[in-house]
């Protein structure tokens, strides 16, 4: 990358100086003595512009810049890191980690990742189409945020007020590398316009939000459409009601439904297995969901957010099935919490890539509506609050408001419910998915309907 065209990306270091930096490091680390070492140094910067009721409110602009290494001396590591990059601060910096190494207690399981295991190849690694700087400026962003925060006013007067409207772009680039060989690095992008507007007046006020956020600003939804939906999505709770205490069923919206996949990867990520903190210890090749669910994992899916060529330590990811026909495929491992079970990695040091949880009964028109005419009488959940899910025993208890359904239609909204259950039981639950698929972060599901649950109300 020429100078040019990294006054152009916003950056102010090239690849080829993050190459050379880590070079650096790693050489100093093994002047010292160490037996292995790995190091990555990153750039960050963004905008953030939010205006509230038609009005300017804030105008941020981030650049940071790290380099971290971690030194080992035999199963001995020790991690520092610095934002300054001159030569001394570098040396300080590796002698730092050294130092810590030197004098921690032995850790059978600490360690690079196997040669085998690391994306040594750099020609082979995907093209995945991540990095889409956007050249907007503060005035600009403004005016977006101003359209999209007036859209959401335009839609109905009961719209009173805002919490305000933002547009933010951020970038970032980094290149990583280690004793064993692995060099890579990239750039990536991930931009967004929000709003969060209230309806109504006094005690019968209601506050909803919606977003969008992609890496290439020219896929974002337009400000108008996000505002719109927002004061929709607002507007619908306006006369909340509670309900009775009853068991029911539960239709979780597509936005809420990913934190069921969330809780899924939670119960079988390597460091809840091997502190034995997990509802499912011991789950692999068994059923964790009911019989027509798939869960499939797709790293190099461009433009994807979590998308990658390898994992934080350089580990090559693969595309995979997690999850066939309800019984678990695989864990979600980084080396060391692969060691600590007797695994190898699954190059998810870092996190899950590109998740979709699909239904095998899922029929073309399985929309929204038809979701809920499946429902039939029970609760529509569009939001959830609290963190009431224990992952030790799978215990679920969750804020909720939604809508009530009636005979497959919505009757009214409901706010102050709780919905309880446990997720193991939950997960075997699930009855259907729409065909409403939503990505939320680097996950992709549609709404999920759960045959019953407990329902705390009036």
């Amino acid at each position: 990358m020429s100078s040019p065209e990294r006054a152009e990306a916003g950056f102010s270091y090239s690849p080829a100086r993050f190459r050379e930096l880590v070079e650096e490091v790693l050489a100093e680390a093994k002047r010292l003595g160490a037996s292995d070492a790995g190091a990555e140094v990153s750039e960050g910067c963004g905008l953030s512009v939010s205006v509230r009721k038609g009005a300017l409110e804030n105008v941020e602009r981030n650049r940071d810049k790290s380099l971290g290494i971690s030194v080992y001396l035999g199963q001995r590591r020790g991690n520092a890191s610095t934002s300054d990059f001159s030569t001394q601060a570098l040396k300080d910096t590796v002698r730092a980690a050294y130092d810590i190494a030197r004098f921690t207690a032995e850790d059978p399981m600490a360690g690079l990742p196997d040669e085998e295991d690391l994306s040594l190849d750099e020609a082979s690694r995907p093209e995945l189409d991540l990095f889409h700087p956007w050249a907007v400026d503060a005035q600009q962003a403004a005016e977006l945020a101003l359209r999209c925060e007036a859209a959401t006013f335009a839609v109905d007067k009961r719209i009173t007020n805002s919490e305000g409207a933002a547009v933010s772009a951020q970038q970032s680039h980094f290149v990583s590398g280690n004793s064993r060989g692995f060099r890579g690095g990239y750039a990536s992008s991930r931009h967004s316009i929000s709003v969060a507007p209230i309806a109504g007046r006094g005690a019968q006020m209601e506050r909803d939000a919606w977003y969008s956020s992609m890496r290439d600003a020219q896929d974002l939804a337009s400000p108008e459409a996000v505002g719109r939906y927002a004061a929709e999505r607002a507007l619908s709770r306006l006369k909340a009601r509670k309900v009775a205490t009853a068991e029911v069923p539960v239709l979780f919206e597509s936005t809420v439904a990913a934190g069921l996949l969330g809780g899924l990867v939670q119960a079988t990520s390597g460091g809840a297995l091997y502190r034995r903190a997990s509802f499912l210890l011991e789950s692999l090749g068994t059923p964790v969901l009911a019989s027509h669910i798939d869960i499939d994992e797709d790293p190099h899916i461009a433009k994807g957010k979590g998308s990658s060529p390898f994992d934080d330590e350089g580990v090559t990811t693969h595309a995979r099935k997690v999850v066939d026909a309800g019984v678990l495929q695989g864990y979600f491992l980084s080396t060391y919490s692969a060691r600590k079970l007797g695994l190898r990695t699954t190059g998810h040091a870092g996190g899950s890539h590109n998740l979709t949880m699909t239904s095998r009964l899922t029929a073309p028109g399985d929309d929204l509506k038809t979701m809920l005419r499946r429902l039939g009488r029970g609760l529509f959940v569009t939001e959830l609050m609290g963190q009431g899910v224990n992952y030790v025993t799978g215990d679920y208890s969750r804020g909720a408001s939604g809508f009530w359904v009636e005979d497959g239609e919505i009757a009214f909204p409901v706010h102050e419910v709780t919905i309880a259950g446990n997720l193991r039981q939950m997960f075997q639950d699930i009855v259907g998915i729409g065909t409403d698929a939503y990505t939320m972060g680097t996950k992709t599901i549609g709404s999920v309907l759960i045959s019953r649950m407990k329902l705390a109300g009036a």
